[in-house]
């Protein structure tokens, strides 16, 4: 699958038009703040109908518009084309020119994979952050895995609602949903760490010479069953009555970064941070490809830039099997040493892509 043309109205600083982008590589040369990031996002707008920045949709309107609007023509997918648009506070995604309720349903159509600096939060930000990496790469392969996520949070918000209107005895009637659908939470997130394991640890291995790098997860509840999962609940009822909230269940799970058995995010580098950030979204690639038969876009924004050369050889070797990727390059990069002869090469300045052959 990949994306023959996007076309963008209003987005960011981006120029309005059509760009081609029909080849399995495309490069955005530019200095910093001129649009290529802008462009990726765009993409990944496409894909999810939403930032990788995590920006509120007013934000990607371009500053004295009302309205933006992205759309790709697609090839080898389930559509021929996608289209998002933000107008009046509102979002619409249509694929094929047709409105679509809910946004799931374009999971599967154009799936992409970002690489990009605000990674470096599944390493070294909050639990949130590393369980929305992990809920958003069990969803890109599991539908179903999306159902039970988005049942869970609706009946854990209702359960804190109660809480804080002091009305514990309307509890007993949530506690056995919330439970159910977050033990099938928990069987799957405890598989998806299991594999990202199996692929995440030879990766790193092979690119930084550390062996032994593991994913753990470590469930909010211990208990494996309906239930003891009710029972420790209850018991830890009193708890989130005085701190009017649910403090415990899969919204608390944590997933560990290891090194022989002990916790190593904490301690490593930031450069150690930044590669199992990178090598985090090859497993999710991988893993991706491995449940599906497919292979996702991939969008690498400046991930080669912090690399030494070394390093960033090793990373390029284990680059993940993809039908299109887009890179972003500052110009003093070497980036004519990755080019191929159908790679598409844009020079970014002030939102406008201009192709070329050689550089302006």
């Amino acid at each position: 699958m990949l994306f023959g043309a996007l076309r963008t109205y209003s987005f960011r600083n981006l120029a309005d038009g059509e760009i081609n982008t029909r080849g399995r590589d495309v490069f955005l040369v530019g200095e910093n703040g001129q649009g290529k990031s802008n462009f990726l996002e765009a993409v990944y707008f496409c894909s999810y109908g939403s930032s990788f920045r995590g920006v509120r949709d007013g934000d990607l309107i371009r500053n004295g518009e009302k309205s933006c609007s992205v759309s790709g023509t697609l090839s080898d997918s389930l559509c021929d084309s996608i289209s998002v648009k933000i107008e009046n506070s509102k979002k619409t995604v249509s694929m094929d020119g047709k409105k679509i309720a809910d946004r799931k349903e374009i999971l599967s159509v154009a799936p992409s994979i970002v690489f990009c600096h605000e990674d470096m939060e599944f390493i070294a930000g909050t639990p949130e952050r590393r369980r929305w990496f992990f809920d958003q790469s069990l969803s890109l392969y599991d539908p179903v895995y999306l159902d039970e996520l988005r049942r869970y949070r609706r009946v854990l918000k209702t359960r804190n609602t109660v809480i804080k209107d002091n009305q514990g005895y309307m509890i007993d009637s949530l506690d056995p949903q919330l439970v159910s659908y977050g033990l099938a939470l928990m069987e799957k997130r405890r598989t998806a760490a299991a594999e990202f394991s199996r692929i995440f640890g030879p990766l790193y291995e092979e690119v930084a010479g550390i062996s032994g790098i593991s994913v753990r997860y470590a469930p909010s509840w211990k208990q494996e069953n309906q239930e003891e999962a009710l029972a420790a609940l209850y018991e830890k009822r009193a708890g989130d009555l005085a701190f009017g909230t649910t403090l415990s269940g899969p919204h608390r799970d944590r997933y560990i970064f290891s090194c022989g058995g002990t916790e190593f995010a904490g301690k490593a580098s930031t450069g150690q941070r930044r590669l199992l950030a990178l090598l985090l979204r090859i497993a999710q690639a991988q893993r991706y490809s491995d449940m599906t038969g497919k292979n996702p876009v991939l969008l690498l924004d400046d991930v080669l830039l912090e690399l030494d050369p070394e390093k960033r050889r090793r990373f390029l070797s284990v680059m993940p099997g993809y039908d299109q990727a887009f890179y972003t390059f500052l110009p003093e990069e070497p980036y004519e040493r990755y080019r191929r002869d159908d790679t598409l090469v844009y020079y970014v300045n002030g939102g406008i892509l201009k192709q070329s052959t050689t550089p302006p």
